[in-house]
């Protein structure tokens, strides 16, 4: 019996990788807050968006709260202003973050439609 020395990736891992654009927006998903979740009875996640703040609640940045700076949706990974890590040279550079591990709470209202779907049509 010959074994691969490369490790393929399962189904699901595959489906997520070569998903298309406008599905991976799903995967941009974090909880909300506990008193967020009490405001808009019914929404436990919402899709993170530039402008939203977030607070950190896994990994090395545990407790940090910033500014969405940038959502990658093509790696599904956020930007978090103040999460930042030093390279060799001296220089910081922003660390990307799975929206999975960091929660909203503050929403980022601006866009009408988004106002809209989180609120449910209730002013």
């Amino acid at each position: 019996m010959v074994l691969s020395t490369s490790i393929q990736p399962r189904k699901q891992r595959k489906a997520r990788y070569n998903a298309p654009l406008h599905l991976r927006t799903k995967l941009l998903g974090a909880p909300l807050s506990p008193d967020l979740r009490a405001k808009y009875a019914g929404r436990r996640t919402v899709r993170v968006v530039t402008g939203d703040t977030v607070r950190v609640m896994r990994g090395d940045f545990v407790g940090d709260e910033g500014l969405v700076d940038m959502v990658d949706v093509k790696n599904a990974k956020i930007v978090v202003h103040g999460v930042a890590i030093t390279k060799a040279d001296g220089t910081e550079k922003p660390r990307k973050i799975d929206p999975s591990n960091v929660m909203v709470t503050k929403l980022n209202l601006k866009d009408p439609k988004r106002t809209e779907r989180i609120t449910g049509g209730k002013a």
